[in-house]
């Protein structure tokens, strides 16, 4: 696999894919993980003098509206910070006005394009990997660094696009990433993954491949309540997957002690009145309730999982932590994780979210800044941003 190290950049122009699709409320960055995380390559294409172009996606544009709620221009002013530097900004994501801003920079310069995802509205351009625009992109640089780790599962324009057209290696940021998703080949064990998030279509096909190779499965969020129906279970108007309940009973017949499930939830017959909330066990579900978050018996039954694990991956909220007091179960387990000795995986922009919002920070853990792209790589599915960069002739 190449590496912006293995690529002769100096002096030269370098497009960057990263990945900068991070929250933002009221214009500001609220959470600046995965901004910080291209730091690395930004400040190693600098050392070589290179004239630096960077392009991210943020959110899913389908309307004219959705241009001002997703705009880059607080990603600019946090990376400005960051770098305590001046970045340029085009507010074009293609066009004179970019070419022309382009072809104004010098060495060390670096431009922010806005969200490469505008391209989507006039016939999913950016997403579909349209070679025509992938093409004005690549006129831009001599060279394309992909440093968005969250995005390699997909083939965009502004990744297997670029890739396919100009000399190409991974950045710093993804190296690490892979550094850190390989140890899960042959892992220390125990070898425990935890799973949270809402639904279980997302994640069916991680546990169908994680549940042969893990020792243990601990599933909370929403998606818990489609294993406790599998189960039998009455689960009141909490989310199911109806479409996966039969593969979620087979999982738990094939692996019977394999799966871990909640023994208690939080309940509610509405989200916004907190004052509803209560904790029951999970066989004591009225029908006009929705589980919103684990409760501290199932935390008591997680715990001895994650102190014997000598390997632990979590992706995934367990449960809907952004609201109190639906956040206990999420800040519970962490606050286990503080004190385990295991090797700590946690990948998903919520997880990552949640786990820095309540100060988790244990020295054996690594904050991956993918969500999709991390259970694509567990489930061993291709990440077409990697392939086109590993093929060869460029």
């Amino acid at each position: 696999m190449k590496t912006i190290r293995d690529l002769d950049l100096d002096n030269k122009t370098v497009i960057v894919r990263c990945d900068f699709n991070v929250p933002i409320k009221d214009g500001i960055v609220v959470d600046d993980t995965r901004v910080k995380a291209a730091l690395p390559t930004i400040n190693y294409l600098l050392s070589k003098n290179c004239k630096i172009i960077l392009l991210s996606h943020l959110g899913r544009i389908k309307t004219e509206e959705d241009k001002t709620k997703y705009s880059l221009k607080p990603v600019h002013k946090c990376l400005s910070n960051l770098l305590n530097r001046k970045i340029l900004f085009s507010s074009a994501t293609s066009g004179t006005l970019l070419s022309d801003m382009v072809a104004s920079l010098k060495n060390q310069d670096i431009l922010l394009v806005e969200n490469t995802r505008y391209e989507d509205l006039e016939g999913n351009k950016e997403s579909g990997n349209d070679i025509k625009l992938a093409s004005t992109w690549a006129s831009m640089g001599d060279a394309f660094i992909n440093d968005a780790f969250g995005t390699l599962h997909r083939a965009h324009a502004s990744n297997v696009g670029l890739a396919s057209l100009l000399p190409s290696g991974i950045g710093l940021l993804v190296e690490d990433e892979l550094r850190h998703l390989e140890l899960l080949d042959d892992p220390k064990r125990p070898y425990v993954v935890l799973l949270g998030g809402a639904k279980v279509v997302d994640k069916i096909g991680v546990i169908q491949q994680l549940v042969k190779k893990a020792d243990h499965i601990l599933i909370g969020g929403g998606m818990a309540f489609t294993f406790l129906k599998a189960k039998g279970l009455e689960v009141g108007k909490s989310l199911v997957d109806e479409g996966h309940l039969a593969t979620c009973k087979k999982i738990m017949h094939d692996y019977p002690d394999k799966i871990i499930l909640p023994e208690d939830v939080v309940v509610s017959t509405s989200m916004e009145d907190t004052s509803l909330a209560k904790t029951i066990a999970i066989d004591q579900f009225e029908k006009d309730e929705q589980g919103l978050d684990i409760g501290p018996k199932t935390v008591a039954t997680f715990a001895p999982f994650l102190h014997e694990a000598n390997t632990i991956v979590w992706n995934g909220p367990l449960g809907y932590f952004e609201k109190k007091p639906y956040d206990e179960g999420t800040k519970s387990v962490l606050n286990v994780l503080q004190t385990v000795s295991a090797d700590v995986i946690i990948g998903g922009g919520d997880t990552v979210t949640a786990a820095k919002q309540f100060g988790f920070d244990n020295r054996n853990s690594y904050l991956s800044t993918g969500g999709g792209a991390t259970l694509c790589y567990l489930e061993g599915k291709d990440l077409p941003g990697l392939t086109a960069i590993m093929k060869e002739g460029k």
